[in-house]
């Protein structure tokens, strides 16, 4: 072997030494133990089966309305305004127009493609939007309709579901008959 050969093969043994002695200084300086636990449990909330029954308004919704405002539901209908118009003959956008909502059968807005579920929950245009689905659908609506393509969370608080409901009920041409909350008990 000539000279440069030695030194060639000297200078790539004595680099993966080094290499090799200061990977091995540095995991006995920077160990650190395998954790027990590894880090946070994360808890995801399992989906509801099928078969379980939608989340309920416990205070029936004849009761809420009775002492809603519909001032004070123009003011939550801002939450809806990005997705929903509420004009009469209003454009849809995201979600379709609310013009006569109350009583109107669920999945019927002319030129608006609803979601399989909405369909198929609507019953062909039998369902209607009566006081109580209004109600338990704006409270949790992908648990009232699972499926449905409404990205919304829905309304928590009683007092501003009812509001919400009695403002949509005064915009239509012809507004239906309040429910009785005398009827409910």
């Amino acid at each position: 072997m000539n000279s440069y050969t030695n030194m060639g093969v000297g200078a790539f043994l004595g680099t993966v030494f080094v290499l090799m002695s200061v990977s091995i200084a540095s995991e006995g300086i920077f160990h650190s133990e395998t954790p027990e636990k590894e880090g946070f449990a994360i808890v995801a909330e399992e989906a509801a089966p099928a078969e379980a029954a939608p989340e309920v308004a416990a205070t029936p919704i004849a009761v809420l309305l009775a002492s809603a405002d519909a001032t004070a539901g123009e003011a939550v209908f801002k939450k809806c305004a990005s997705c929903h118009s509420i004009e009469k003959g209003g454009p849809n956008k995201v979600g379709p127009d609310l013009w006569g909502l109350v009583d109107r059968p669920i999945a019927s807005h002319e030129g608006f493609s609803y979601s399989a579920a909405m369909t198929e929950f609507s019953q062909g245009g039998t369902v209607l939007w009566t006081w109580d689905h209004l109600n338990e659908f704006l409270l949790a609506p992908k648990k009232h309709i699972p499926g449905t393509a409404m990205g919304f969370a829905g309304l928590k608080k009683d007092d501003e579901r009812a509001n919400l409901i009695l403002y949509l009920h005064t915009q239509a041409d012809t507004p239906v008959a309040l429910p009785d909350p005398a009827a409910t008990n």
